[in-house]
Order: C-alpha cells, then structure tokens, then sequence
C-alpha cells in the first residue's frame, strides 16, 4: 500500500528519499503478498497466543526487516484511552510507533548479525535482557541476516531463546534459511515470505507511480515486474532508475535501452523462427537486437520465458489469462502451442537452459548465443524420437520424416548431425540383447541360469536423450541345461563364487573371478592354474574354505596344464560378443546411424516373471524328468 503521508517531493531539508524508503509499509494491511502470514499473527495476538521468538525468512527485497519493525509495533501498540495491548490492528499512529519504524526506540534494538557476529555481541543481549523495558511493554531484538551469526554466539542464545523473560521478544531475519542451526529454528515461529506476484506488484507499482504523478505505460509497468523478480524493493528501485531516466514519461522502450531488454514481440518473432528452422533469420535477428544493446544472455533468457509460457498454455490454457502476460504473448503463445508439441518445447528449454550458462561464462556472449541458436534451430527440425521409433519398425524411411518438416534438415542437416545430438557424441544402450552362451564356467551365474532355461527376453532400452522403449522380437531358446546346485553341490567355478559370495568372503570370491583358471573340476577334487598375480597358497586357501563352509572335504591341486579362461575373462569375452550382436541389431543399427556419434556402451538381460517362475523350480521345466515320472503335458 502506499503511505499517502509520505507524498511529496522531498523532505523539508531537501534531501530526496529513495521509493524504497519513502513508500515503506507501515502497518500489516500495507504488507503486499503476505497475507498468511498476517492472518496467523492476527489469530495469535486476538487470542493471547503470542510466541517469543520469530524466524522471518525470504528473498531479498520481500519485507522482512520492514515486518519484524511491524511486529514491533504492533506488540508495543498502545493509544491512550483506545488501545493498551498487542494487535495487528494498526489503525492510527501510537505512542511507540513513530520511533519504532524509525529504528530510534531505546526497547526495540535492532542488531546487523554480519557486523555483530561473536559471543560478546550476543553476551551484551543476554546481560541486558534481564532488564525491564523503559517505556514499551515489550523488549524486542530484532537481528537482521541472523544466519551470519558464529557458532560460539547461536549456542550462547539458545539458552535465553528457549526461556527468555516475559518481557522480551525476539524476531529473526534471514536469506539462509539453511545456514540457521536447528537449534534456534525449533525456538521460533517460521514464516517464509513469499515473492510477491507479478500481478500485485504491478499494480503497487502503479499506485506508487501515479502518486508521484510519473505517467508510466502498462507495459513498462511489467517489465519492471519481471525485472524484479518478485521483490518490492528491487522493482521500486528500477522504477526509480527509469524516472530519472525518462524525466517524467516512462516508457516500455526506454526501459528496454535502460536494462539491455530485448523486445517481447522480437523475441517471440525469433522464436517462430527456430521453431521453423529458419537459422538465417534467427541469427539475423539476434545480431539486429544486439546492436540495438540487448544483452545476448538475456536475449536467451527472454526465449526461455516464452518457451515456459508457451508450455504452460499447452498444458494449462487458464495461464494464459494471468495479467502478467501480454496480449501480444497471449494471442501468439496459443499458436505456438497449438503447433509444437510438449517434447519439442522441452527440448527447447533444455537447450535454452544450458545455453545461458553458456553464454554468462563465454568471453564472447554474442558468438556464445548463435551457437546456441544454430543447436535450437536444428533440434527444433530433429523428427520425434517416438515416431522415429515407429517409422524403424514399420520398415519406413526415417529419413524422409526427418526431411519433410521444412527445417534445415531439408538438406540432411538433421540426419548429419546436425542438431545437438548429432555430434554430442550421445551414448546408445542396448538392454536385453540374447547372451551368448560360453560353454565354459564364464559369466554371471543368475544370468547362466537364465540361459540354461533359454526365456530370456531381450528388450530395447532408450537411447541417452530420449528414446523411447521398444520390445524386441523374441529370441530362439537355447538348449536347456542343468540348474545351479545347492551350496552343498559344487559343480563348477560359478558355484563356488555363488557360496562365496553368500558367505561374505569377498576377497576370496575376486581371487576366483580373476586369478584362477579352471583344469578339471570334479566333487571334492579341484585343479586350477593360478594367474600370475595370483597368491602363492592360493590353492590351500581355497580348500580350505571349501571345506570349512560345505561340511565335506575339498582338494585343491595346482596343475601345469594350460586351463580355460578366467571366469573374469570368460564375462568380457561375453560381453563383448553382446555388444557386438547389438551393434548387428537390425533396429540398433538403424537407429545408430540417425544419430551419428552414438554408440552401444552396454547390454543386460531382463528378466521376466516366466524367468522367475522358472529359476525357482527348475526341476518343473525338466523334460526328461517329466517323461521319467509318466507326467503328461495335457495333464
């Protein structure tokens, strides 16, 4: 609200007062934007709930030294013969007011907490809060960017704050809310204050500048609140920068000269024209707003704002009626969001996003910024990754999809890597590939159990940056093989990493994975040959668990002849069969060579619900025990 007393020209010394002071809130009802906040103190002070202590957190700008003087107020409201207790009802000036808003009352002591760090700061606080108040009812501490405070001074408080006298008060302001130990938070009522609305703070905005008779157009009006971001005095300050500058007449191209804006209805002119490829005439008008003195980074970040609008009309057209959009955004932004679709807009706010980090840190901005265009525009052409998919497995042409939406892929600049994946070196996965079978002990053992069973159903995960999931035609079961043995019934190499492994031996389980390979293996009977970093008693040790954990006797001999393959080496030899029949995958390949760059890094099994139902009995997929037991299928 505006303070209609404070209307004038100067002070009677001619000192001039910034609007930030000038039109600083005096009374609750004056608080734009806070209304929970003051609807809970109300409640407090009508019912003699009334806290000792009170955490005021928010941005900057927001109000929070202005309230905590408020809250001193009104604690310390008292009229003669009107009012004699604490409200929030400040209706006409009190005895204490004018001194407390002015910062000079000797019982409300206002302490910066960055100047005023340490305990004997706080040790002052503690001494004299034992005292009475001199003429208020309250002693209130007000202590501004609390989270400054040291360690040695919040411990010192917390005493005090959880018990202090009856008549004193304590109210807390801070930015960093996080840097306040939760200590002194469980002490105090929070209130976060919120960012005040586009909406709010226009038309405060308004009313201040027609107080100061300043004609000022609608438009300038919002791009001051956009500039703002949300706090009072931020916008008030830009308001009063664009006065001085515009002696009297405010208008919306005078601000865009004074902050380095770009205009709204250029910008989204350069948004159609990445949206449809047209990087000439998006690089054109980039140049064109820059000699004008717009500022590259915030050129990308207006394209980013729109985007965001343009998403949310899509996915919420009831935002395009706020009042902080314009006309010209209002009407365009629907036929953007009729046009694009959710994953090309988020896309774009993607590359927007890392494009102004980009161009804040680059020492040319301008250059920075077409950069980050040419990425824009030719993603922008780039077909969907969904219809893309489809168009694979229908045994249709990619290409022509990719070509057919007038961009600059329209001479194969898409389908050359032209756009941000193309030469980002993008990493593809295949997930569910057919495993190989070894033949040896190699491999995982859940994933030699899976084989064994041959119902292992490869799958198609995405490709990094958006592909959708695909299901993969099944693969030609594999013969079936035994199923792994219990702990007490080693078969193989694999069985013993498993019991191993289950006994919490991890060292010993790496010795076999990598330093043992396999010569002849047979019940109670083991011959390997070790590695040649493997530990000269590693065939005792190995017995020797063997024996202890199964109950029965092993022996481990070591042996010259030349043995099979590690099982670590067995698994790399796997996997990079693997890789190689998933680069072979006919929709692998096809998908690889749209996205130049991208490569296969991994292949994995997944394992479905008949795998399941098949490794936790084995025995009921044997066929030869079935035909054995007279088990009919029909049965």
């Amino acid at each position: 609200m505006v303070d209609q007393d404070a209307v004038k020209p100067a002070s009677q010394d001619g000192a001039y007062r910034v609007l930030a002071r000038k039109y600083r809130p005096k009374t609750f009802e004056d608080l734009v934007g806070q209304e929970p906040m003051v609807q809970t103190l109300e409640n407090a002070f009508d019912t003699g709930r009334i806290a000792q202590a009170w955490m005021l957190t928010g941005v900057r700008g927001v109000g929070k030294t202005t309230t905590a003087r408020i809250l001193a107020r009104g604690l310390n409201y008292e009229v003669p013969g009107v009012a004699d207790k604490p409200t929030v009802r400040l209706d006409q000036e009190g005895t204490h007011c004018r001194a407390i808003m002015e910062g000079r009352h000797v019982d409300v002591i206002e302490m910066d907490a960055a100047s005023h760090t340490g305990i004997g700061d706080i040790r002052e606080i503690i001494d004299a809060a034992r005292y009475r108040p001199a003429t208020a009812r309250y002693k209130v501490y007000i202590i501004d960017e609390v989270h400054m405070l040291s360690n040695a001074a919040f411990n010192g408080l917390l005493k005090t704050l959880e018990e202090p006298p009856e008549h004193v008060k304590f109210i807390f302001a801070t930015t960093e809310i996080r840097k306040v130990p939760i200590t002194v938070l469980s002490r105090c009522q929070r209130f976060d204050l919120r960012r005040i609305e586009q909406s709010k703070l226009i038309a405060l905005l308004r009313r201040i500048s027609d107080a100061e008779n300043i004609r000022i157009s609608d438009e300038a009006l919002m791009l001051i609140a956009r500039a703002g971001e949300g706090s009072a005095r931020d916008s008030l300050s830009l308001l009063d920068q664009a006065m001085a500058h515009g002696a009297g007449a405010i208008e919306a191209e005078d601000l865009r000269l004074m902050l380095g804006l770009a205009d709204r209805a250029r910008v989204i002119d350069l948004f159609g024209h990445l949206m449809a490829g047209r990087i000439d005439e998006a690089l054109g008008e980039l140049q064109a707003q820059y000699e004008v003195g717009a500022d590259p980074a915030i050129v990308l970040t207006d394209l980013a704002d729109f985007t965001h609008l343009v998403t949310r009309m899509k996915v919420a057209p009831k935002s395009a009626d706020e009042a902080s959009v314009t006309e010209t955004e209002r009407s365009r932004g629907r036929e953007f969001a009729e046009k694009l679709s959710v994953r090309l807009l988020s896309r774009a706010w993607q590359i927007l996003l890392k494009g102004v980090q980009e161009v804040h840190a680059a020492s040319k901005p301008l250059a920075a910024a077409d950069m980050v265009l040419v990425r824009l525009a030719y993603a922008a052409d780039l077909p969907d990754p969904g219809d893309l998919m489809e168009q694979i497995r229908n045994g249709r042409n990619p290409l022509a999809g990719a070509t057919s939406q007038g961009g600059p892929a329209s001479g194969g600049g898409a389908s050359g890597g032209g756009g941000p994946s193309g030469g980002g070196g993008a990493q593809a996965m295949a997930v569910g590939m057919p495993q190989q079978s070894s033949g040896g002990q190699g491999g995982d053992p859940t994933m030699q159990g899976l084989s064994s069973q041959g119902r292992a159903r490869p799958q198609l995960s995405t490709i990094q940056g958006g592909m959708p999931q695909q299901q993969a035609a099944p693969q030609p079961q594999q013969p079936p093989q035994e199923a792994a043995p219990s702990a007490y019934n080693l078969r193989s190499l694999q069985d013993c990493v498993a019991l191993a492994s289950e006994k919490g031996d991890i060292p010993l389980k790496v010795k076999i994975q990598r330093q043992m390979r396999l010569v002849k293996f047979e019940p109670g009977k083991i011959e390997i040959q070790p590695t040649d970093d493997a530990p000269a008693d590693i065939a005792g040790e190995f017995g020797r668990k063997l024996t202890e954990w199964t109950g029965q006797r092993w022996f481990v001999a070591v042996s010259r002849t030349q043995g099979r393959p590690t099982i670590h080496e067995e698994q790399e030899a796997n996997q990079q069969q693997l890789l190689s029949d998933a680069r072979s995958h006919p929709t692998v390949a096809a998908l690889l060579s749209q996205f130049p760059g991208a490569r296969v890094v991994d292949v994995k099994v997944q394992v479905t619900e008949e795998d399941e139902a098949a490794l936790a009995d084995p025995l009921l997929n044997d066929p030869l025990l079935n035909e054995a037991l007279g088990n009919d299928e029909d049965d």
